[in-house]
């Protein structure tokens, strides 16, 4: 949320909105001038009287668009169709691989050898909704979790606010069967390899 905060967006930042009341985020929010606001979860019988709660808060505010930042609930259905095409998030790891929690332990575990981060829309099937951008980076031979989540996060913080940017320029968006379009073609050139290949 700080890197999105920082990154000079073309928008407005109508509120910022919490799960938790003890989140850092908050006063960060407040810092910045943007309104804040918290629907505690655990005031809740259930997942979507929270989700009820939790959207009639955000459409009070109106938004474009909704990005998820550190937001560690699992939505429902009727949740994430409510803003179809407008909610995004980012996963640290390089999705499809690694849904859910623990992704660079796993990663680890698995002895992958590029590992990195995922901005995708959300979809009602976790973590595989249409894949907007990705960035990745070498697993190395002495790392630790910490040390691989830092490098993850370190892309996390340009790759997110690069998606946000492309939403509001009208460069983005979902499309027809869930595919992800750009008004400028974006195609890569050359392969990222983990280890590199030789000379």
């Amino acid at each position: 949320m700080e890197a999105l905060l920082k990154a000079g967006l073309p928008a407005h930042f109508a509120a910022v909105i919490s799960n938790n009341p003890d989140a850092k985020g908050l006063a960060m929010a407040c810092s910045h001038g943007v309104a804040t606001a918290v629907v505690d979860h655990r005031s809740f019988g259930d997942r979507a009287v929270f989700d009820a709660a939790l959207a009639a808060e955000i459409d009070r505010h109106q938004p474009d668009l909704v990005v998820l930042a550190g937001f560690m609930r699992v939505l429902t259905e009727a949740f994430v169709n409510r803003y179809p095409g407008r909610l995004l998030n980012i996963h640290p790891s390089l999705l499809p691989a690694f849904p859910g929690l623990d992704t660079h332990r796993r990663a680890l575990e698995a002895g992958a050898r590029i590992h990195g981060c995922t901005v995708h829309f959300v979809t009602p099937a976790l973590d595989l909704g249409p894949i907007v951008i990705q960035a990745a980076v070498p697993v190395l031979p002495d790392d630790t979790e910490e040390r691989l989540a830092a490098r993850v996060l370190a892309e996390e913080h340009r790759i997110y606010p690069q998606a946000v940017r492309w939403f509001c320029e009208d460069r983005l968006r979902l499309g027809a069967a869930g595919k992800v379009l750009f008004k400028q073609g974006r195609a890569a050139q050359g392969a990222l390899t983990s280890p590199p290949l030789d000379p």
